[in-house]
């Protein structure tokens, strides 16, 4: 359990507020609007109503105490830069910043973000992969070059075994796991049978995985 301060409680920080309610984190949240902030208090452990580009107010809630600072701000970019480095400058380990083109990415990055969410553009990229190719079922961007995906095992594949395929060797693809359903099996031998009511999650770089899938 992490304890976590989220700034901004617009669509986007009242979804992050909810998840992470559900993976029982507790979450102090902070929005100018006392609206916002009364709809979040059912997913949150504390709540405030305060400007966070105010350095008063961002020091009171004792910033560097939790172990990680999410700035959700997405209306305002010049609030959710000056929170940003605000938040650095009070001593806070990490601060996660939501940016929506890749001008205010840099900016962020240049001005105390740890790291920069990008909602818009992570998920094009999800939608404009997912949708593209006929095998693919979702995936994880872990870098420009790497990811994780969910993939239908290709027909040629079926009632062969991992260690038959051999795809590590050939083309530089790891089986992490494979999924039925909702249950998910990260055993995976060379002995393991390929069977079509089952779906792989493969790891590699984009390139290589495309090349093994013939996406």
């Amino acid at each position: 359990m992490k304890t976590i301060l989220l700034i901004g409680l617009g669509r986007f920080g009242k979804h992050i507020a909810v998840k992470l309610n559900e993976l029982n984190h507790q979450v102090m949240a902070v929005d100018k609007s006392e609206a916002l902030v009364d709809e979040a208090l059912p997913f949150v452990t504390n709540a405030q109503i305060g400007d966070s580009t105010n350095p008063n107010f961002l020091k009171s809630l004792g910033v560097d105490n939790y172990d990680v600072c999410i700035v959700a701000i997405g209306n305002n970019f010049q609030s959710s830069l000056e929170t940003t480095s605000l938040l650095k400058e009070l001593g806070a380990k990490q601060v996660i910043s939501r940016a929506s083109t890749d001008v205010q990415e840099k900016f962020l990055l240049k001005n105390g973000a740890d790291e920069v969410v990008y909602p818009e553009k992570q998920l094009a990229n999800w939608t404009a992969i997912r949708y593209s190719a006929d095998h693919v079922l979702d995936y994880i961007e872990l870098d420009g070059e790497h990811g994780v995906f969910e993939v239908v095992i290709p027909d040629s594949w079926l009632g062969k075994t991992v260690g038959e395929m051999d795809i590590r060797k050939k083309y530089n693809v790891n089986i992490m796991g494979m999924r039925s359903g909702n249950q998910l099996d990260l055993v995976v031998t060379p002995d393991t049978l390929l069977v079509p009511e089952k779906t792989l999650m493969v790891l590699g770089r984009y390139k290589d995985i495309q090349r093994c899938f013939r996406l």
